[in-house]
């Protein structure tokens, strides 16, 4: 988070006082923005607190309480693993067509292959969590 901040305010900065900007520093904080927010997800799902709306499931007995908790980490478990096959065929393709970032003319697969990655890391956690939920009387 420090180095985002960082690189927005020094391009802020460079921008305001010369008139030229660091294009390139967007990709790097949209990057950076999107490990944190994998890695975060991850930890949130493995620590149990991930944003739940719990009035209704919280008045029920812990045998349908547990169905809907089962339910919800299943669902976010197929989104997750939805996001880890488009994301593994979007790297592909950026691999394959060898596109390249437009500020710093990097390879785009650089960027794009942390998706999947990130996204297997994820459906992980929420399998752990799944397990711990199944097994719990």
């Amino acid at each position: 988070m420090a180095a985002i901040c960082l690189i927005t305010l020094g391009n802020v900065l460079v921008r305001y006082l010369t008139d030229i900007s660091f294009a390139f520093t967007e990709e790097v904080s949209v990057f950076l923005l999107l490990f944190l927010t994998f890695v975060g997800a991850a930890k949130a799902f493995l620590d149990g607190n991930m944003m739940a709306v719990t009035y209704f499931i919280d008045k029920l007995s812990w045998r349908w309480k547990r169905r809907w908790l089962l339910f919800g980490l299943s669902m976010s478990a197929l989104m997750m693993a939805l996001l880890l096959w488009h994301g593994t065929r979007m790297a592909w393709d950026d691999y394959d067509m060898e596109v390249t970032t437009p500020g710093l003319g990097w390879q785009q697969w650089i960027y794009t292959v942390w998706l999947p990655l990130l996204s297997l890391l994820v459906l992980a956690r929420i399998a752990q969590g799944w397990l711990f939920v199944f097994r719990k009387k």
